[in-house]
């Protein structure tokens, strides 16, 4: 009989084949005392050096098939494998305490793992992954047992899995794998951003698809609403391929859209953009009709290395991106670190909140050394498209004028010194802070754009960290508290006659895009395959009736009223 578990939808699609058990391979070992400590450092030596061979072969196949973005994650594999914090007190342990190096590699990676699980940020949580995908690999060599290799999947297949590695996942082959499902996961775990870079259908989160899944058995994974049916029945099965070709004839539908400007049904002209990490990413971009780029997230390149990306490097990757674009407007985020977002050689302090500290704008004007390099590759790249310059996490009127202030020291001394730089660059801000958007009036006469951040400004307006399971419930998009916030910003930048974007997961949102046409936002940036869904939708919406409504959506009191209150109207 067909059994049914939820789960959360990871990456959009049908998936109907066998299961195919992804299983680490029992690493179990005896602590035992050494008599040569020499000799099992040795060991353990040549256990990091093969499964540092691995980790750039993975890596130059991701590379290969995926992109940098996604690469960039055994960049991080390959120094968690370099890192003397890790592999010293190792070294130490086999020495002082003479002991195997599979129970040093154990106990430390161990006390290393549980301190980052116990973090209260997604992303310091993720690390404790990394540091276990790694050293589970390492153990296996020292143990001499194999590692499991999901490139040499040979027959179409489900992959199920505790959780899926980042390596694991680098190494699906699409024309096999057709979906995975996880015990564990959300919808940022490395995995479930890869699964939707390599567009395979995924459901994470399951929390006991292991346990309940047998060997050979026939699975669906719905990666559209986030459930799995085991062993389904023959009208199951053919209930689904149906809803597979819908999705697929919808795809179709949407395809058709690519070349084609973004109207309203009343004939009201919008931006839609998308939100990109890497120069590779522009090709999605431009697959899906995307009309610029709303947010280049350039910690991209500063992540998974080793030292500071030169001005050089970063002028090609933007130069690159500009180019590619072809005159589309791209806004350019300046660097944003902190929070979330650790990179080692920058010596971040730890902090008990790091989201309300020492991080994005705050952090470059206090380390010009890093913030100029990236203002003047901007700039030189400015010569080579329709570039936009915008500052992440502003909360006062003095820091726009202190990050713009040195943007132009640099655009002169570069223009003294012969170098092309454009005279028409926008300068704008992101609107995350609840402060800016309330004097957003005043922010409006010194800026030329916004691009409102809904990610942060929903988390901060409502006191709630969005990746706490335990206050998750106040993360919301529809309350009447930020729509008015957005209003504010839009009215107030319409008044000075800016535009205003959105680059937060809100604006590729098909409840909120009613909403947000209403409130007349200009540029909506969101994940390259949600643009056409959305030029789609706003092809059955009329803005002139949405503009009408909004006092009424506006005066409402709760999320769930002005959710009922879109479906009520656009139905």
């Amino acid at each position: 009989m067909a059994k049914k578990i939820e789960g959360i939808a990871a990456s959009s699609g049908i998936a109907i084949a066998k299961a195919y058990e992804l299983k680490t391979p029992e690493l179990s070992f005896e602590r035992s005392n050494i008599d040569d400590p020499t000799s099992e450092i040795n060991r353990l030596d040549k256990a990091l050096e093969i499964s540092k061979q691995e980790l750039e072969k993975i890596k130059a196949h991701t590379l290969k098939e995926i992109g940098e973005e996604h690469a960039e994650i055994f960049s991080a594999h390959l120094l968690v494998l370099s890192d003397p914090e890790l592999i010293g007190p190792m070294k130490d342990k086999i020495n002082e305490e003479k002991i195997n190096a599979e129970a040093a590699l154990d106990e430390v990676a161990t006390m290393f793992i549980e301190m980052f699980k116990a973090m209260d940020n997604e992303y310091m949580r993720e690390r404790a992954a990394d540091i276990q995908d790694v050293t589970k690999r390492v153990m296996s060599h020292l143990l001499g047992v194999t590692f499991p290799d999901p490139a040499l999947i040979d027959e179409q297949v489900v992959v199920i899995a505790e959780d899926l590695t980042p390596s694991d996942t680098a190494q699906l082959n699409r024309e096999f794998v057709k979906g995975f499902a996880t015990d564990i996961g959300g919808r940022t775990s490395h995995s479930a951003i890869m699964a939707r870079s390599l567009e395979i259908p995924a459901v994470v989160g399951t929390k006991n698809i292991t346990s309940s899944v047998q060997k050979d058995d026939v699975i669906i994974v719905d990666g559209l609403d986030g459930n799995i049916i085991i062993n389904p029945s023959e009208e199951e099965i053919q209930a689904y391929k149906q809803k597979q070709a819908d999705f697929a004839k919808k795809q179709e539908e949407w395809a058709k859209l690519k070349d084609e400007p973004s109207f309203t049904k009343d004939g009201e002209q919008v931006e839609l953009a998308a939100n990109i990490g890497t120069p590779e990413d522009v090709e999605g971009v431009l697959n899906n009709g995307g009309e610029g780029v709303g947010l280049y997230r350039t910690e991209f390149l500063y992540m998974g290395k080793s030292e500071l990306p030169s001005e050089d490097e970063q002028f090609d990757a933007y130069k690159t991106v500009l180019e590619k674009m072809k005159g589309k407007p791209v806004v350019v985020r300046t660097l944003d670190v902190g929070g979330d977002k650790e990179i080692s050689y920058l010596d971040l302090p730890k902090e008990l909140n790091p989201f309300l500290g020492y991080r994005a704008i705050r952090f470059c004007l206090e380390n010009e050394h890093v913030f100029r390099p990236q203002l003047r590759a901007l700039l030189r790249a400015s010569a080579y498209g329709n570039l936009k310059i915008m500052f992440p996490m502003i909360a006062t009127i003095e820091e726009f004028r202190q990050a713009k202030a040195l943007l132009m020291e640099e655009k002169d001394s570069l223009k003294n010194d012969g170098i092309e730089v454009s005279d028409d660059i926008e300068i704008g801000i992101m609107v995350e802070i609840p402060s800016t958007a309330v004097i957003a009036k005043q922010f409006a006469k010194e800026v030329d754009f916004f691009s409102i951040g809904t990610n942060d400004l929903i988390q901060y307006t409502m006191a709630a960290d969005r990746m706490n399971e335990q206050v998750s419930y106040l993360y919301q998009p529809y309350n009447p508290a930020i729509l008015n916030l957005i209003n504010t910003v839009i009215e107030a930048a319409h008044a000075e006659d800016k535009w205003v974007g959105m680059c937060g997961e809100m604006a590729g949102d098909s409840i909120a895009i009613p909403l947000l046409v209403g409130l007349g936002l200009d540029e909506f940036s969101m994940s390259a395959t949600s643009i056409l869904p959305a030029r789609t939708q706003l092809l059955s919406l009329n803005k002139k009736e949405l503009v009408k409504a909004k006092e009424q959506f506006l005066a409402m009191s709760t999320s769930e009223e002005v959710v009922a209150f879109v479906k009520e109207i656009t139905e």
